[in-house]
């Protein structure tokens, strides 16, 4: 089988997760503004979390967490997104 387009980005994604531990820990664009201009107190919470934090719950050691969030999270979305890409493509042979 020959490989498609989509299995060499889920592996480059997998990596990425596996180097998610080196990502910067400073608050990203949009917190950074809320906090300089003195408004990150009306943020709301998310309506769920299913990985707070970007850490799997359970799991004390904080590398190895962040690592198992990181790779539920892509093949999650990956899941998604492939199952929506499917189902839409069949609707639109028929």
């Amino acid at each position: 089988m020959k490989p498609k387009w989509w299995h060499c980005a889920l592996i480059f994604a997998l990596l990425l997760a596996l180097l998610s531990p080196l990502a910067s820990t400073s608050p990203d664009g949009l917190e950074r503004v809320a906090e300089d201009n003195g408004f990150i107190e009306k943020a709301h919470d998310a309506l769920f979390n299913l990985i707070p934090d970007y850490v799997f719950p359970g799991i004390e050691h904080e590398i190895l967490a962040t690592i198992l969030a990181a790779i539920i999270g892509t093949l999650l979305i990956f899941g998604i997104t492939y199952g929506l890409a499917r189902l839409l493509k069949v609707k639109g042979e028929a």
